[in-house]
């Protein structure tokens, strides 16, 4: 089993983004099943198309995306991604779309398709705090999101997809009196979503 993950250059004037940091220190393998990494730049197009090339070059099984979301207090599964780009902060490029579909004549709406309940489950379950969203904003983490189901569903591909959204690390959150979550509970996180992917393969 070959599961790609993702996480983010740093972006917002921030020296470091923690969901890249927790995408590093995962374990290349985890019972058998080979974790592929990829890092991606905070730009809507750029970000797009890496995520989409991916997909297509590795044919992974399944993907999951993590990105930053500063002024959350749990990680947060992500159910849904919407075909929309609105910002009014420019990307790392300069790039600041408002009310853009992401691919014109695609859903409003797509679906994650990795176990997001039981993912939710597996990572409270380690005294780490998560909850569902449906709500992954219109800034580059949804691009990719939206993206990459669209990728997969496109090319009628047997691969889950979902997106992980972590909250500031604490050397982050002091300066923006923000909540805040330990490095080492974002990997134990991550590490519980690539378990559900593994022990749900077949189901």
């Amino acid at each position: 089993m070959l599961i790609l993950v993702t996480g983010f250059e740093p972006f917002g004037g921030e020296s470091i983004n923690p969901a890249w940091l927790a995408v590093e220190r995962l374990e290349n393998n985890f019972d058998g099943a080979e974790i592929k990494k990829l890092l991606l730049p905070v730009c809507f197009g750029a970000a797009g198309d890496a995520v989409r090339e991916a997909i297509l070059s590795h044919k992974p099984d399944a993907v999951i995306m993590v990105g930053q979301a500063g002024g959350r207090k749990s990680i947060a599964v992500e159910t849904t991604a919407v075909n929309l780009d609105n910002t009014t902060c420019p990307d790392n490029a300069g790039d600041c779309p408002v009310n853009v579909r992401i691919r014109e004549d695609g859903p409003d709406t797509l679906p994650a398709t990795i176990p997001v309940d039981a993912a939710c489950e597996a990572i409270n379950a380690l005294g780490v705090p998560a909850e569902l969203s449906g709500g992954a904003g219109t800034y580059v983490c949804n691009h990719i999101m939206y993206c990459a189901f669209d990728t997969i569903m496109a090319e009628k591909m047997a691969c889950r997809a979902g997106f992980i959204h972590v909250p500031y690390i604490p050397e982050q959150a002091e300066r923006k009196n923000a909540p805040s979550m330990p490095l080492d509970d974002m990997v134990r996180a991550l590490g519980a979503v690539v378990r559900t992917l593994i022990q749900t393969q077949s189901a």
